[in-house]
């Protein structure tokens, strides 16, 4: 490992200053059994057998100091079972302790706690780490803890236990031990695919697809933080969701699937579901349509099997340098159904809604936390010259957006509350030209509408007794709508209620 400097402050003992150098080395690469501090004629190495735990063997050098000899000599007289004192150099003193041979005892902490009363320690050392935790991480059994635990995601990180996130909240493994920077490195490499572990060495992160065969796939993402690594697999099982296993509305969901051309979003916050439901649109259209179906993915993440349809996935990086360049050869490739990953840059989002205009079903995922809201959030991609043209091209592409949110579950666990947006009706078509959300909600609440608004959902969950009545309130985006729902004072608001509050 590099080296640390650490200001360990004035008047330290001996044993703290190991402390907090302990501490600072476990932060960046784990346990270690054997330390080593050095500064200007000082050097100290102290040793253990175990990760955890005092040290039990301890070497020191120091400069002679001929005012402190009596003082010295009385310190050794007093533990001579305990430690010993020799001259290495002519400036230099060593001390070992315990002596070579003996055995380690709660004297020699003692001695050392002692030691700091007669010499004053610098505060400021440099130090490193030896002897760290080498043995290999058990992938397989990460796989069966994230199933067991119902777990989203685990973090490894240099110094802790694997940290499993169970709905939403994350939890220390009580069963795993401590890692080691040198085992989560070992890991991202045995891993990696062909490349990949080259690119983050080089760029200090990198991202790709993992399958545990039996157990199921992981999205993992491994970047550099304090110098050390940290690594993070997010769980995809092997079997892709069906509508009814998700717990969303299989209507609506069939409804978005069953759209022949246009443009869908999925969207969210981040670890809502998002890519989970675009798995299962894209496994509905598998099952059901004879069609072509390619996927632009960073990294590939659920993997689908052939069905009624052709399905090609392309992976970032590996298949295709970038989203723009991909979509936009998407085109070539005789596709009918067109899924993005993410849309994230103005190139990749002016290629998928080029690629809707022209006939085929495009399928992507953005972060939004509402549906309404989306519009707005596209065109702010672009130049202020461009704007109109987008607006203009997504009134007449956009056939829907579904955004969702996890709420907590009566009995334990999550279940998502979806937010509909359907651009079937013209103050939809109209309010998105505009780029007015607030016309857009109050058009996805009119009758006529499939649209439905989280507060809808959420209400519905409540009476169907999924979830209690805080968290519906709390996940609500205006919780005035949804009190009015349960109170049975909701009226649809008038498409022209915003001109007469002007």
């Amino acid at each position: 490992m590099s080296e640390i400097v650490l200001g360990t402050g004035q008047k330290q003992t001996l044993r703290n200053i190991l402390r907090l150098t302990e501490a600072a080395i476990t932060k960046r690469e784990g346990h270690p059994r054997r330390i080593r501090l050095w500064t200007d004629g000082y050097q100290i190495e102290a040793k253990r057998p175990e990760f955890k735990g005092d040290f039990e063997q301890y070497s020191i050098e120091m400069p002679k100091m001929p005012d402190l000899e009596a003082e010295l000599s009385a310190w050794v007289e007093e533990y001579p079972d305990e430690l010993t004192l020799e001259e290495v150099e002519s400036a230099s003193v060593r001390i070992t302790a315990p002596p070579e041979g003996a055995a380690f005892s709660g004297k020699v902490l003692e001695a050392l706690n002692k030691l700091s009363m007669v010499v004053h320690l610098p505060e400021v050392w440099r130090a490193e780490g030896f002897d760290f935790r080498v043995d290999q991480i058990n992938i397989e059994m990460l796989f069966h803890a994230m199933v067991q635990y119902r777990a989203s995601d685990v973090h490894m990180a240099a110094g802790l236990n694997p940290v499993f996130r169970i709905d939403n909240d994350t939890r220390f493994s009580e069963m795993m031990t401590p890692l080691s920077s040198a085992q989560i490195h070992e890991l991202i490499q045995r891993i990696a695919p062909v490349g990949f572990y080259e690119e983050f060495e080089n760029y200090k992160q990198t991202s790709f697809s993992y399958h545990q065969v039996g157990a199921g796939y992981a999205r993992v993402s491994a970047f550099m933080k304090n110098s050390t690594p940290h690594c993070t697999l997010r769980y995809l099982p092997e079997k892709i969701p069906s509508f009814d296993d998700l717990h969303i509305s299989k209507e609506q969901l069939t409804k978005l699937a069953e759209t022949p051309r246009g443009l869908i979003l999925i969207t969210g916050m981040t670890g809502s579901g998002k890519t989970t439901t675009l798995a299962s649109l894209v496994d509905y259209i598998n099952s059901h349509n004879r069609v072509h179906i390619l996927t632009i993915e960073n990294p590939v993440e659920f993997v689908h099997s052939n069905k009624k349809s052709i399905i090609s996935q392309r992976s970032i990086g590996l298949d295709v340098d970038s989203f723009g360049e991909a979509v936009v050869g998407a085109l070539r490739h005789d596709p009918d159904v067109i899924q993005i990953g993410e849309m994230r840059d103005p190139d990749t989002i002016r290629a998928a809604i080029n690629a809707a205009a022209t006939g085929h079903l495009v399928l992507s995922t953005m972060h939004s936390n509402t549906s309404y809201e989306v519009i707005n959030r596209i065109v702010s991609f672009f130049d202020p010259s461009e704007r109109d043209l987008v607006r203009l091209q997504l009134r007449d592409c956009l056939q829907g957006v579904l955004c969702q949110r996890l709420v907590p579950k009566k009995g334990g666990g999550r279940v998502p509350a979806i937010e509909f947006l359907f651009n079937d009706i013209k103050p939809i078509n109209d309010a998105i030209m505009k780029g007015d959300t607030d016309m857009i909600r109050i058009g996805m609440q009119q009758t006529v509408s499939h649209s439905m608004l989280f507060e809808h959902y959420l209400h519905k969950m409540y009476k169907d007794g999924v979830i209690d009545i805080e968290h519906a309130r709390d996940m609500a985006t205006d919780a005035s709508v949804f009190d009015q729902l349960v109170m049975g004072t909701y009226a649809v608001p008038r498409l022209d209620s915003i001109k007469s509050a002007g």
